[in-house]
């Protein structure tokens, strides 16, 4: 009997029609589901070496996927047991995979999302596959379900979907394995576990990240960028993490597909997608400070031939903090769907929503680190300079759509678009500095409310093309962007008795009455830019990368800058020393007007640019389940915005409160990373990072993000009769960091104050109870250990999070 072919479209599962209920449930609830993923670049008739040794089956299949950069789609269990001999030499995609395929019973047809196993017809009768898994797609590698802290290919550089070790830029990447295994349930948590990153905390509900000296100031979603404000925060920096498979951090300047931006580098967040089978999960937990939290997640075919998926994720957490009467709840809804609407054209559509509601924030750190004498004074751990009513409260709403599809000639063309609403409602009120004799302190209040609507557009096209007897790759696209920002401030509420015990507070206050806007915000930014990017494989083992971005900035309304035709070059050069080891060099570049900090002649400063320049090494171990890099690094950037201070300690100009320089500051150093598969079922992450960063006098900047650190993340799941346990740990270390900060109640003297360099060590445990269900415990700041993450942001300071735990349950389904 012969069997039939199976495409994705007529996949089967017997549990699709409960799961459409499920899915549409939580979809109406969040608003509808709207999309993104993508399909891999195809070329069954491009050729090039492959060196994959014999082993299991499975994954020599995913290993040349990943090489060949396109997807395969199998159920893993089909292929328990069969070997491959390897593939040693040079294959195109068609030839590549009949070789690996050979005698094992399989064979791979070509659909819009890569290629889909099959087995091979038999004399006795037809086999039939399960529903199939999802190795890779346009974005990269999906790392949910591989137990994996390394990824097997990423697209946020370049748009071309590359290894780790065909990248020529530093890149860290927290896998959903890691995000689970570590309960970090928001970016915060899992920039905290980012090598290479400081996060700077400053308030209760505002937090900034810090790569090579710099700022981070540009996000992404599924590679579609957003620039972040971190004085009017608005929900960024609070994503809750239950809706995304993965989060990649680019270090230094990314120009070449962001824009606009700062030479930190680019955080990108990447959605969960549909799978092809039904599964889904429900999580409960409960921790340290009341701290309770919920999740589920349902995904799978939403009819009987799959050719329609979706997913639904919805997690409410409801928590106290260390800091006395503040709280804060948190809901988010995720709804996505994928359709095939032929074999080769895939539309997505997909829409999150996000609320963050606390009470009793913290307004500029948590406590004064001077009195009105200008004397330093102490505060507990637990003390909060915010009013019971102070809140920054923040939400976020998204839908979004891609398109694309695949050609026979292994080209793809992808269009995708995002509108997204960030906004935030903050009352706010914290305590000044209490009066050196009485104890006493007033309130400041003010009230702050706006929103960003944004919405963004790009489309490329990426695929092989055949020069001077080689196969290449090149990608070509264009993007465009709008956000408009409108805002009003409150700085005029009248406290009644306003004078409290600051040593004796517990937030108790009136709220006042915030009378009429003293100001308002109307400002438009508009950004367009075209790219191309090409891969020249100039010998089997050189290969150069050549790109740039034209781009076009404009900011009007309350603020206004203006930034066209600026030119972004991107250069990489890869040389493979062996199978295993890689090195490379490359030079980015990134710019962003000022709309903010002007000089103390009441001019805007000059726009700030950054450029990066790295080289190193890249390392691929056990069929790329092991990574690793090494690299020196230089960031120089030009126009850098630092205060006056010798302006603002005397101003001359009633125009400016507060003046700035531009400076030319430069970071030199180097960091050393290595994540994935040590030995079977001991996965790791970790890193060392040292940078220095001067002005052009030589001074240091950047004093606060500390010269070194280290970070080391690591889980091991035992064998034998201990086989349901599996235990992990993690440390980070940093060394000094200091502010030096202008004491204006000593007469504008300047005193520098530093954060010791600390440890912290985290400990976790999962006992698998079932084979469906699962608790894991999680222990942070196991020693209980007293730090800053923030000393001198308006002269106050912030206190990382004490010793906490929180235990959670998993049923899987």
């Amino acid at each position: 009997m012969l069997t039939t072919p199976i495409s994705r479209g007529r996949l089967r599962s017997k549990a699709y029609a409960p799961l459409t209920l499920a899915i549409h449930l939580i979809v109406a609830s969040a608003a509808g589901a709207l999309v993104s993923t993508a399909a891999l670049a195809q070329n069954s008739s491009a050729v090039q070496a492959y060196d994959i040794p014999a082993g299991p089956l499975g994954t020599a299949l995913n290993r040349f996927a990943q090489l060949a950069g396109v997807a395969i789609l199998f159920q893993s269990h089909n292929l328990d047991g069969i070997t491959t001999q390897g593939l040693h030499g040079s294959y195109s995609e068609a030839s590549g995979f009949d070789t690996l395929l050979r005698g094992s019973g399989f064979s791979v047809i070509k659909g819009q999302n890569g290629y889909l196993l099959e087995a091979t017809p038999t004399v006795s009768g037809a086999m039939e596959l399960g529903a199939t898994e999802v190795s890779a797609n346009q974005l990269g590698t999906i790392t949910e379900g591989t137990g994996s802290y390394t990824p097997g290919s990423i697209a946020t550089a370049t748009r071309m979907v590359l290894t780790p070790r065909e990248t020529p830029q530093s890149i860290s990447v927290v896998t959903r394995q890691a995000m689970d295994d570590f309960g970090l349930t928001s970016i915060d948590d899992v920039m905290r576990h980012t090598p290479g990153i400081t996060v700077a905390t400053y308030d209760s509900d505002r937090t900034s990240y810090y790569s090579r000296g710099f700022a981070i100031k540009n996000f992404q979603y599924d590679g579609i960028p957003i620039l972040q404000d971190p004085q009017y925060s608005a929900g960024h920096t609070l994503t809750d993490t239950a809706i995304y498979d993965r989060v990649e951090i680019l270090k230094g300047a990314t120009g070449l597909l962001t824009g606009a931006g700062g030479p930190g580098g680019t955080i990108n967040m990447v959605r969960k997608k549909p799978t092809h089978e039904f599964k889904g999960h429900i999580d409960l937990g409960a921790g340290s400070w009341d701290n309770y939290r919920s999740e589920v997640d349902v995904s799978g075919p939403l009819t009987e031939s799959g050719n329609v998926r979706g997913r639904a994720v919805a997690a409410y957490q409801d928590k106290r903090s260390f800091m006395d009467h503040y709280k804060r709840d948190s809901e988010v809804y995720y709804g996505i769907l994928e359709v095939d609407l032929t074999p080769d054209t895939l539309l997505t559509l997909g829409a999150d929503y996000q609320d963050n509601n606390p009470k009793g924030s913290s307004w500029s750190g948590s406590a004064s680190l001077f009195n009105s004498a200008g004397d330093r004074i102490s505060n507990p751990r637990d003390f909060n300079n915010g009013t019971q009513w102070s809140s920054w409260e923040q939400y976020t709403r998204t839908v979004f759509a891609t398109l694309e599809h695949s050609f026979d000639n292994g080209w793809v063309a992808k269009g995708q678009y995002n509108h997204q609403i960030n906004g935030y409602n903050a009352p706010l009120g914290a305590l000044l500095d209490p009066d050196a004799i009485t104890g006493k302190a007033k309130i400041l209040a003010r009230k702050y409310t706006g929103e960003y609507v944004s919405d963004s557009g790009d489309v490329y096209a990426t695929g092989p093309f055949s020069l001077l007897g080689r196969e290449h790759q090149l990608v070509i696209g264009g993007s465009v962007s709008r956000s408009h920002w409108t805002g009003k401030d409150y700085t005029n509420a009248v406290m009644i008795n306003n004078a409290y015990d600051y040593y004796n507070w517990k937030g108790d206050a009136l709220e006042p009455d915030w009378g009429n806007v003293t100001s308002k915000n109307d400002e438009t930014t508009r950004q367009t830019g075209t790219y191309i990017t090409g891969r020249f494989s100039l010998t089997d083992d050189l290969t150069l990368m050549l790109g740039t971005r034209v781009a076009n900035y404009t900011l009007t309304g309350t603020s206004q800058a203006k930034d066209t035709g600026k030119v972004l070059p991107y250069a990489g050069l890869i040389y493979d020393l062996n199978d295993n080891i890689s090195a490379y060099a490359s030079y980015t570049e990134i710019f962003l007007p000022q709309s903010y900090y002007r000089n103390s002649d009441n001019k805007m400063l000059e726009p700030d640019e950054g450029t990066n320049y790295e080289l190193g090494l890249k390392g691929e171990f056990f069929d790329g389940r092991l990574n690793s890099s090494l690299a020196y690094f230089e960031v120089h950037q030009d126009n850098r915005p630092e205060a006056d201070t010798a302006y603002n300690a005397h101003p001359t100009n009633p125009d400016i409160d507060y003046a700035y320089k531009g400076i030319k500051a430069t970071t030199k150093g180097y960091e050393a990373e290595i994540s994935g598969e040590i030995m079977p079922g001991w996965q790791l992450q970790a890193g060392y990072t040292h940078k220095i960063s001067r002005d052009q006098g030589g001074k240091k900047v950047s004093t606060w993000e500390p010269e070194d650190q280290i970070n080391l993340y690591t889980r091991y799941k035992l064998t034998g009769s201990l086989d349901k346990l599996t235990l992990g740990g993690g440390v980070r270390w940093q060394g000094t960091g200091w502010q030096v900060l202008t004491n204006y109640n000593k007469g504008a003297t300047q005193e520098k104050f530093s954060q010791e360099a600390y440890w912290l060590v985290d400990l976790m445990a999962r006992y698998q109870v079932t084979e469906n269900l699962s608790a894991t415990v999680n222990l942070n700041n196991a020693f209980d250990k007293s730090y800053y993450t923030n000393i001198g942001f308006y002269n106050s300071s912030y206190y990382g999070d004490p010793r906490n735990v929180m235990v959670t349950t998993r049923w899987d389904f």
